[in-house]
């Protein structure tokens, strides 16, 4: 795996051993930020559930103002470091050693609006069906965030409507998707 594009581009990253996460492919990550390529400049990026921090590592790269990564593995935030470091974006970046929920919570309490929040949670743990409630009512997203799931193609969730979050668009890949969602316009 390594960094597509950008100041950071051609440097490999380093990934955690085993199956416990599943790196974004490099033609992956090279779809989804063609698509995030208008709005990645300047922005604020949220990386929940890390993993080795490759996707804030690329929206960094490509011009990200900053990023905030969560991830409450130790050993995936001892390989983020690693990846901040050797891309020269550690200055640009917050790394948080916890689970997503308390992420939000703490993050919240500074109130600041993120542009683009990235979540790619174990597939079938439902760990979103916690995490986007909680999004979808911080003031961490605003009505020009950009939420982006990564999750199983055949995957629906339709509580998002009861949360207060729309589907502004979807990528299908081979076996996973993505989802591009935003606060839903509330009428009076």
């Amino acid at each position: 795996m390594q960094v597509i594009a950008g100041s950071a581009r051609r440097i490999q990253l380093k990934t955690l051993p085993g199956d416990h996460t599943r790196p974004t492919s490099n033609q992956i990550k090279e779809t989804l930020f063609n698509i995030l390529q208008p709005v990645v400049q300047g922005s604020r990026f949220l990386d929940l559930f890390a993993g080795s921090g490759g996707i804030a590592i690329e929206a960094l790269s490509r011009g990200a103002r900053d990023a905030v990564l969560v991830d409450n593995s130790r050993q995936a935030c001892a390989v983020i470091r690693d990846n901040l470091e050797r891309t020269h974006l550690a200055d640009r970046a917050v790394l948080l050693q916890t689970d997503a929920a308390a992420a939000i919570k703490r993050l919240s309490a500074k109130g600041a609006p993120f542009d683009i929040i990235f979540l790619d949670p174990p597939y079938d743990a439902g760990l979103e069906m916690t995490v986007l409630p909680l999004l979808a009512a911080s003031p961490l997203v605003t009505r020009d965030s950009l939420i982006i799931l990564e999750t199983r193609a055949e995957r629906e969730i339709p509580e998002l409507e009861d949360w207060g979050l729309a589907v502004r668009r979807e990528k299908i890949y081979k076996n996973n998707k993505h989802m591009f969602l935003e606060r839903k316009e509330v009428t009076p």
